[in-house]
């Protein structure tokens, strides 16, 4: 259910994105040295230029946990109050629902 705080409360998994942009810049390595290797220059370029965004991304998620819980709260914190009872929109008058 959206609270419509998401923007202020949310939170990143940045574990997961380490894995991810772990193993994105892995494929990209291969992918240049294979592509070089086998005399594709346009794809070895692509991979190449993944290469460059794996590592910033990768830059960029290592500088926000070193940052701390400031920027990645624990299990703690929750990501946002509780709902009110009730429906989370009233009804307005003269609309008919589809």
């Amino acid at each position: 259910m959206r609270t419509g705080s998401e923007p202020v409360t949310a939170r990143s998994a940045l574990r997961a994105r380490l894995w991810l942009s772990v193993w994105g810049l892995l494929w990209a390595v291969f992918g240049t040295a294979a592509f070089a290797l086998s005399g594709h220059p346009g794809w070895a370029a692509a991979c190449g230029v993944l290469w460059l965004v794996a590592t910033a991304d990768l830059v960029v998620v290592l500088r926000h946990m070193r940052q701390g819980p400031h920027h990645q709260p624990g299990h703690d914190v929750p990501p946002y109050p509780p709902p009110e009872p009730g429906p989370p929109y009233p009804r307005q008058a003269g609309r008919r629902r589809p």
